[in-house]
């Protein structure tokens, strides 16, 4: 992922936290708000209560790889931010992109597979 896809700013957080949709499983919740980019962007929190920075890491990785794995999938000109909850710090990778699909579908953020 390019750092012109990632959501860096508070005022962005913000913005997309105030203006947008949330839907949620067990592992993440999700933010949806469309932005006039031709592609998609992400932010990611994940807290201090869901592990140490070993494992807030690891689950910023995990997150990061799975919308590489997805880009095709996942509809452009959407800003996201996923926070991780508890239950993701004991995720492995596929799990987590399991998990991760779900909540998407769920927000229908993601193209149908042809």
């Amino acid at each position: 992922m390019n750092k012109s896809q990632r959501v860096k700013k508070n005022e962005e957080f913000q913005a997309i936290f105030k203006n947008g949709k949330s839907f949620a499983n067990r592992q993440f919740v999700v933010y949806c708000l469309e932005n006039e980019q031709a592609y998609f962007r992400v932010g990611l929190s994940v807290s201090k209560k869901v592990g140490n920075a070993v494992v807030r890491n690891r689950i910023k990785r995990y997150i990061r790889q799975t919308f590489l794995e997805l880009t095709d999938q996942i509809y452009p000109n959407m800003d996201y931010i996923i926070i991780a909850r508890n239950p993701a710090a004991k995720l492995d990778f596929h799990e987590t992109k399991k998990s991760l699909e779900h909540v998407m579908k769920i927000a229908k953020a993601m193209k149908k597979k042809s």
